[in-house]
């Protein structure tokens, strides 16, 4: 897919927007033409090429999704590179320990990530970004416009040997993407796709959407990005408020709009008419939701069930998931390849060409456990009956409480938990619940708290309890359940 996305760049009208800019007025203006962002991306090639990194090298990203984060995707896979995703959001000492599992080469950061590591963390802080020191990176370059005191740019060089001719240097059955999702600062997990892999998820999401060239496409993920450009669609990536969202979408009239659970949510609050066929994921959407979504214009409304590890993997339309009377919630049908079976305990476990193929350090293992329970209708359709793992989910964020619970144990915290309460609207809210020492001052915890809360970034907590943490089972383990019930009665009163 990629290297289709390459070459269609350059033959199928490059002089056609390929990414549709919001201006600060609300108006939509033209970005980077097709051709001009295949030019960007062998721009990045030769760079990164003049800087010694050749196939099978890694390079780390921190740079905020759009067109210029994709010309990278590209040129990388052009160079027969592996990605590190570097998710700013994640604190700096749990990004600190992901860098030191996936060991970059060379770690590429735009100007706002570099900032939010140097003069302007307390203000980056408030917005959930956290990187821990430049110095503790490696090396690093710049993507874009250099701030004062960021690290050199990105720029052209002559390089040593020629390019590669062709897209997609290196193996099909080689690592393309390392995305990072739970495990702790001391153990830190990542999903590996290979080029193969990768190339079949994005297969799955054109079979399924069929973006149309001359169309217009609302979304800004790297799985919205490459099909639709790949077809010849534009791209506009989603205002982040809902008022100038709704404003979007009037004036596009999009014909598929990707957005979450939450994005929707907002957007409907702010008036928002939608237009063709509208997708979601990435977190849960009931029918009720879809619904709304209809009522408020698109043709049709569909669910996505999507993991890092498999994208995607079913989809569901409004019309039969508001049909399916049965108990749990209606995910739909897998997607073609994709095949499903049960644990013992009831846990949904799914395979197939788009699935993952390893965990960074351990051996492949071609079936994803998702940890959700579910059941499998007669004619294969899955239903999810609930999570089996500890994951908070909130507005659309994976929260893994074992990734930050460690750093809430500080001298006089006897035990701490961050568990999800539902917020009433199909979301969670992210509680911690703190249990004192005997004798120690709740007062003068809290206080010590506050550092600690500040470096988890976009985990930091909806609120912090003090109360005594229920333990469940021989092993008198926290009891999560319990946890969370316990802190929604103290949230109500």
């Amino acid at each position: 897919m990629l290297d289709r996305l390459a070459h269609s760049l350059r033959t199928v009208h490059p002089d056609r927007p390929a990414v549709l800019r919001l201006t600060r007025l609300g108006t939509t203006r033209a970005g980077l033409r097709r051709g001009e962002l295949a030019d960007l991306a062998d721009t990045f090639a030769t760079a990164l090429h003049a800087r010694g990194l050749t196939a099978g090298a890694t390079l780390g990203v921190a740079v905020r999704p759009g067109p210029r984060a994709l010309a990278v995707m590209l040129a990388a896979h052009r160079l027969g590179l592996r990605i590190a995703v570097l998710d700013p959001t994640a604190g700096p000492d749990v990004l600190a320990a992901r860098l030191s599992l996936a060991r970059p080469d060379l770690v590429l950061a735009d100007a706002a990530a570099q900032a939010v590591a140097g003069w302007a963390g307390p203000l980056a802080r408030r917005a959930d970004l956290a990187l821990p020191p430049l110095a503790t990176l490696g090396p690093v370059a710049t993507l874009g416009r250099r701030l004062p005191g960021g690290a050199p740019r990105l720029r052209p060089g002559r390089s040593a040997a020629p390019l590669p001719e062709a897209p997609g240097a290196g193996g099909r059955d080689t690592d393309a993407v390392i995305v990072f999702t739970s495990g702790t600062t001391a153990s830190p997990r990542a999903v590996v796709h290979t080029r193969d892999g990768l190339a079949a998820g994005l297969r799955t999401v054109t079979e399924l959407v069929d973006p149309r060239p001359g169309t217009t496409v609302l979304g800004g993920t790297f799985f919205v990005l490459v099909p639709a450009l790949t077809a010849g669609a534009a791209v506009a990536l989603p205002a982040r408020a809902p008022a100038a969202l709704a404003r979007q979408l009037h004036r596009l009239a999009p014909a598929h709009t990707y957005l979450t659970p939450p994005q929707l949510r907002a957007a409907l609050t702010a008036g928002a008419r939608f237009t063709g066929r509208v997708w979601t994921g990435s977190a849960p959407a009931d029918a009720a939701l879809l619904r709304r979504v209809k009522q408020a214009g698109a043709d049709q409304a569909w669910g996505v069930y999507a993991l890092t590890e498999l994208f995607p993997a079913a989809a569901v339309e409004e019309a039969e998931k508001s049909a399916f009377t049965g108990p749990g919630d209606l995910l739909g049908a897998p997607l073609p390849g994709v095949r499903t079976r049960l644990g013992a305990d009831g846990e949904l476990l799914l395979t197939g060409p788009g699935a993952r193929h390893r965990y960074l350090g351990e051996e492949p293992d071609p079936w994803v456990r998702t940890g959700d329970r579910a059941t499998l209708a007669p004619d294969g359709r899955i239903v999810l009956a609930g999570r089996l793992k500890d994951m908070v989910l909130r507005r659309a964020e994976n929260i893994y409480p074992g990734l930050y619970e460690p750093t809430l144990h500080l001298p006089g915290v006897e035990l701490a938990v961050l568990v999800g309460v539902p917020a009433g609207d199909g979301d969670e809210r992210l509680v911690a619940l703190v249990q004192p020492s005997p004798g120690t001052d709740p007062r003068r915890l809290r206080g010590a708290l506050a550092g600690p809360l500040e470096r988890m970034g976009a985990a930091r907590p909806d609120a912090v309890l003090f109360g005594e943490v229920p333990l469940a089972g021989r092993s008198r383990k926290p009891d999560r359940a319990a946890a969370a019930a316990h802190c929604a009665r103290e949230l109500r009163a």
